[in-house]
């Protein structure tokens, strides 16, 4: 009986917390619903971008929605110089971020509450990474034909013009896991693909068009994108 009761105690749980999130109001910026990070997630594209930027003294780097802080951690061991700023939507998520850069001294990390890159300074950053951050995990378990009204490509295109925006000429911009393609919005025309992942690293997100409308099958393999340096 216990046992019983202790299960649906927390079924219980489980369904607040899914109704909870379903009725938040809707955030300016916010895109991915869920918080869930990993250490060192993306370990090919941490070693990428490590590679690509091992000649620069002192990069500086943007984590956009970095949650806990596990993808700047991961970018700080592999880039022991480097100057690392993480911005998220979420409080808990910074104020969890800072415990942590206090706890290890780091002077050369900082972390801010936002929900947008547009007060970020422009041609400044050497590397902005943005991962599993412009998405929403509800259209692919709800088998969305639409992405609206959950996402919609305007969101996705303004975000993305404004992280463009931050990078220095010949800066890297990391997008992995969006439910929309970097193809589509005109700042692409102001890049060259530098990576693409492999099928079996891509995660099972659904893709819309600039309509919003589901694109059935549709994989966007390339992840890592060049700024285009101004001709001399």
């Amino acid at each position: 009986m216990r046992q019983a009761l202790s299960l649906g105690r927390a079924s219980w749980r489980r369904v607040r917390f899914e109704l909870a999130r379903r009725l938040r109001p809707a955030v300016e910026g916010r895109f991915q619903p869920y918080n869930h990070t990993l250490p060192d997630r993306y370990p090919w594209l941490f070693d990428f971008a490590a590679a690509a930027l091992r000649d620069a003294a002192s990069p500086r780097l943007l984590s956009f929605g970095c949650s806990h802080g596990e993808e700047a951690f991961s970018l700080r061991r592999r880039l022991p110089s480097a100057v690392i700023k993480g911005v998220d939507i979420d409080p808990a998520n910074i104020a969890a971020c800072l415990a942590r850069s206090h706890r290890s001294n780091e002077a050369r990390m900082g972390f801010e509450v936002g929900s947008s890159a547009r007060n970020e300074p422009s041609d400044h950053y050497d590397a902005v990474f943005c991962l599993a951050v412009l998405c929403h995990g509800d259209l692919t378990v709800s088998r969305a034909q639409r992405s609206e009204p959950l996402m919609r490509f305007q969101d996705f295109e303004r975000s993305v013009v404004d992280l463009a925006r931050c990078l220095k000429p010949g800066g890297l911009l990391f997008l992995h896991t969006t439910n929309f393609r970097f193809c589509d919005i005109i700042a692409a025309e102001g890049f060259d693909v530098v990576l693409e992942a492999r099928p079996s690293q891509m995660a099972p997100d659904v893709l819309f068009d600039r309509e919003g409308r589901l694109m059935p099958g549709e994989r966007y393999l390339p992840v890592g994108f060049r700024k285009r340096k101004p001709p001399a």
